[in-house]
C-alpha cells in the first residue's frame, strides 16, 4: 500500500479545515524550511571561513531541521507497510548525508519542506474559502421568548423560535416569515444579483441579508442543520471524492513508488558491477529523487479543492473531482423547459368569452372545478378568479382530458381543446397556442363558454444563459412534456433548434443517448421530476437546490439558485480546472520521463535534481491554485439593483427606517417587539419615496 502524499494536509488526523493555518508564516513547514535555510547559509560561510567541523554541524542541523517535515511520517508510514513520496526523500536525504553530501541532503529538505508548506497552505486557503459562508451566520440573533425579546447565539436557537430581522441584518438559520414584507438580498449564498422580494409564508435561507423592514422568521432547522451548513458539508465531502484524472493520478503514482525504489537499487546493483559502486550509489540516489511524482499526487488533487470551492461561491455545488472533470467535457447540455427555462409560475395571460359570458364568470366556473387541485395550471386558475370561489361538486378528473363536476345544477367540463370543441373560440384557440401558450376550454350543459390561456413565462435571463452556453461550444435540446406548438414557440425564442415534446419522464431518459451521439452529456431539470434522466446523463444538474434536499442529494451539480446563467458559468470554470489538471499531470509526467536518464547517466548532481523537482511542484501547485479564480463569461451581463416594492430599499445602500413611513410602522410592545400595523398616518409629502410611483432603475 501507498500514501502518495503525505503532507499534513492530507492527514486525516491533522483536523478539519478550520485548523489550517491562516498566514503563510504560520505553516509549520515552510518555518521549518526557513530555518534550515538559515541555517544552510550559516554553515556554508562558516565553511568558507575556514571552519569546517562548526560549519558542517551547522549544515546537519539545517538537514534536521528540512527533514522533521517529512522523516518522522515517512517511518511512521514505513512501520505500516505504506511507502510514498515522503519514504523517498527520506531515503535520499539520508543516503545523502551517508555520502558526505550533507549540502545536498539540507537543499533537498528545504525545498521539499517549501513545496509541502506552499500545498498545505494553499488546500487551507481554499477550504477555509468555503468556509467563510459560515460567517455569513452572525455571532448573535433577536429572538422572542416568553413575550420578551432576547439575544442569543445561532447555535442556541430551537425549531420553533421567532427570529427578529432588522433592515441590513443577517438570517442565522433557515425560517419562515410569519410577519412583515421586506426584499432579500441572497447573492452570498445562490449568487442571484437581485433581490427577492419576501412576504408571510415565504421562505429565508440562512444567511440572508434583509434590504427592507423589519420582519418576524419562524426557525424551521438549527443553525448546524441550516441550508447553508448543509451546503457546506456537502461541498467539503466533495473535495474529498475523486475524480477520473485524480485516480488516473493515483494509479500512475501508487506502483511508481515501489517502480522507484527497485529502479534506484538495479541501478546501484548494475553499476557497482561495472565500475565504482560509490559513484553508482550516489546516481542511484539521485535517481530516486528525479523519479520522485509528489509533484504528480498533489497535481490533481489541490486542483479539485480550489476548484470546488470556487464553483460554491458562484452559486454552484459540484461533487467532487469526477463530477467537476465530467463537466469539463460536455459536449450536449438538455434542458428540461419547466421550471429550468421557464419560470414555473403558469399565469393566466388572456381568457376569450362567447357572447353573454363576462371574464370573470368564466373563471369563477372554471375555479369552480380547480377549487382542491393542485396542478399548476389549477392554481393559475384559481390566482386569476380571485379569493371567493365555490366548489364544484362530484369533480371527476378525466386522465388525460380534463374535470367534469356540477354547481348550481349545471354541468361543467374544463379541459384540452379536442376532448372539448372549440366551436366559435377555434381560430383564436389556434392563434393562442402558436404563441406558446397552453389552452383549456370551458363548456357549460354542452355549450362552449370560454378559452383560458395559460402561459409559464421564460425566465428573463434565458436566451442569454442559452447563448453563453452555445458560444463556449455546447450543443443544446429542450426536452418537455408540454405540447408540440407550445415547445416550439418557446424553443423559437430561445433559438433552440432541437426540441423534443410531449415526453413522459422516461422518454427524457431514453433520448439523452440519441442527443448525445457518444459525446458527454448533462440533463439539467429540477431534480425531482427529471430524476430519471438526471441519473441517466453523464452529469445531473439540478436548478434552484437552494435548500432542496432532494435535488442536492439526487443530482451531480447543484445549481442553488435560480439565474440560468449559472449554468454556462460553472460549465467554463470546470472547463478550464480540467485543462489546469491535465497541464499539471502532463508537467509531472514530463519533468519525471526527463530527469531519470540525466540522473542515470550522471548529467545532473542530487543538488540539481532537488532544485529542477522541487522547483516543478511549486509550479504545480501554483498552476493549481489558478483553479480558485472565478472569472465572469465575456458577455455576461449583471442586473442592475432592484428597489425592495415594499420599502423602496435599494440592497447595498442604507435601508430607510421601516417605522416611519405611511402608516406601515413597527409598533414596540413593552416586553418584545412585535410587527402590527398601527393607526394609519396622515399622508406623507410628495417628497416622501414611499409614496411615489416605482421607476426603473
Amino acid at each position: 500500500m501507498s500514501d502518495t502524499c503525505c503532507s499534513p494536509a492530507n492527514d486525516p488526523h491533522a483536523g478539519g479545515p478550520e485548523a489550517g493555518p491562516e498566514r503563510i508564516w504560520q505553516v509549520r513547514e515552510l518555518r521549518l524550511a526557513v530555518l534550515a535555510a538559515v541555517l544552510l547559509i550559516a554553515g556554508w560561510l562558516v565553511g568558507r571561513a575556514g571552519h569546517h567541523t562548526p560549519g558542517l554541524a551547522l549544515e546537519l542541523a539545517a538537514a534536521s531541521a528540512g527533514a522533521a517535515t517529512f522523516m518522522p511520517g515517512s517511518i511512521r508510514n514505513l512501520a505500516r507497510g505504506r511507502v510514498g513520496v515522503a519514504t523517498l526523500m527520506t531515503i535520499a536525504a539520508a543516503g545523502a548525508v551517508a555520502l558526505g553530501q550533507v549540502t545536498e541532503a539540507a537543499m533537498l529538505g528545504v525545498l521539499f519542506s517549501i513545496a509541502e508548506g506552499l500545498e498545505h497552505f494553499a488546500v487551507s486557503r481554499t477550504r477555509r474559502g468555503l468556509r467563510a459562508l459560515l460567517s455569513l451566520v452572525p455571532p448573535t440573533v433577536s429572538v422572542v421568548r416568553n413575550e420578551h425579546e432576547i439575544s442569543v447565539e445561532p447555535n442556541d436557537l430551537v425549531v420553533g423560535d421567532v427570529m427578529i430581522l432588522r433592515p441590513g441584518e443577517r438570517a442565522a438559520t433557515d425560517g419562515m416569515i410569519t410577519s412583515g414584507r421586506t426584499s432579500l438580498d441572497v447573492s452570498a449564498i445562490t449568487g442571484e444579483s437581485v433581490p427577492v422580494e419576501a412576504i408571510p409564508g415565504d421562505v429565508v435561507h440562512a444567511g440572508a441579508i434583509n434590504g427592507g423592514g423589519a420582519i418576524e422568521v419562524a426557525v424551521t432547522a438549527r443553525a448546524d442543520e441550516s441550508s447553508l451548513a448543509r451546503i457546506v458539508h456537502i461541498v467539503e465531502e466533495a473535495q474529498e471524492r475523486k475524480g477520473a484524472g485524480q485516480r488516473l493520478a493515483d494509479r500512475i503514482a501508487r506502483p511508481l513508488v515501489p517502480a522507484i525504489i527497485g529502479l534506484a537499487v538495479t541501478v546501484a546493483g548494475i553499476g557497482a558491477l561495472l565500475g565504482d559502486p560509490m559513484l553508482w550509489l550516489e546516481r542511484a540516489l539521485v535517481v530516486l529523487v528525479a523519479a520522485s511524482p509528489c509533484a504528480l499526487a498533489i497535481a490533481v488533487p489541490l486542483t479539485v479543492v480550489a476548484a470546488v470551492g470556487a464553483a460554491s461561491r458562484q452559486g454552484a455545488l459540484v461533487k467532487g473531482g469526477a463530477a467537476l472533470e465530467e463537466l469539463g467535457r460536455i459536449q450536449v447540455i438538455a434542458l428540461d423547459k419547466t421550471g429550468t427555462l421557464t419560470r414555473n409560475e403558469p399565469q393566466v395571460v388572456e381568457t376569450l368569452t362567447v357572447t353573454g359570458t363576462t371574464t370573470a364568470e368564466a373563471l369563477q366556473l372554471a375555479a369552480a372545478l380547480e377549487a382542491r387541485s393542485e396542478h399548476p395550471l389549477a392554481q393559475a386558475i384559481l390566482a386569476a378568479a380571485g379569493a371567493h370561489i365555490d366548489s364544484a361538486e362530484d369533480v371527476v378528473a378525466i386522465a388525460g382530458h380534463g374535470l367534469t363536476g356540477r354547481l348550481d345544477n349545471t354541468t361543467l367540463r374544463l379541459g384540452k381543446p379536442g376532448w372539448i370543441p372549440a366551436g366559435p373560440l377555434t381560430d383564436d384557440v389556434a392563434r393562442l397556442q402558436q404563441q406558446g401558450a397552453t389552452v383549456v376550454l370551458l363548456e357549460r350543459d354542452g355549450n362552449m363558454l370560454a378559452a383560458i390561456a395559460i402561459r409559464d413565462e421564460l425566465r428573463p435571463e434565458a436566451r442569454e444563459a442559452v447563448d453563453l452556453t452555445r458560444r463556449i461550444g455546447i450543443e443544446l435540446a429542450m426536452l418537455t412534456g408540454d405540447n408540440r406548438r407550445t415547445a416550439d414557440t418557446l424553443a423559437g425564442q430561445l433559438g433552440i433548434e432541437t426540441v423534443h415534446s410531449e415526453l413522459v419522464p422516461e422518454d427524457k431518459a431514453r433520448l439523452l443517448s440519441e442527443l448525445a451521439r457518444g459525446r458527454p452529456i448533462a440533463m439539467v431539470g429540477d431534480g425531482v421530476n427529471d430524476a430519471p434522466a438526471l441519473a441517466t446523463a453523464d452529469i445531473g444538474i439540478a436548478m434552484g437546490a437552494m435548500g432542496t434536499d432532494v435535488a442536492i442529494e439526487t443530482a451531480d451539480v447543484a445549481l442553488m439558485g435560480h439565474d440560468l446563467r449559472h449554468l454556462p458559468q460553472v460549465l467554463a470554470h470546470s472547463r478550464r480546472a480540467r485543462r489546469i489538471m491535465v497541464q499539471n499531470i502532463g508537467l509531472s509526467l514530463a519533468i519525471i520521463a526527463a530527469l531519470i536518464p540525466m540522473a542515470a547517466l550522471g548529467v545532473l548532481s542530487l543538488a540539481a535534481v532537488v532544485f529542477i523537482h522541487e522547483s516543478a511542484e511549486v509550479l504545480v501547485i501554483l498552476n493549481a491554485i489558478r483553479a480558485a479564480r472565478t472569472r465572469p463569461l465575456p458577455g455576461l451581463t449583471q442586473l442592475p439593483p432592484v428597489t425592495s416594492a415594499t420599502h423602496h430599499v435599494t440592497i447595498g445602500q442604507p435601508p430607510a427606517p421601516a417605522a416611519s413611513c405611511c402608516g406601515g410602522s413597527v409598533a414596540a410592545r413593552p416586553q418584545a417587539l412585535k410587527l402590527v400595523p398601527t393607526e394609519p398616518a396622515p399622508p406623507c409629502g410628495d417628497d416622501c419615496p414611499c409614496c411615489q410611483p416605482d421607476t426603473e432603475p
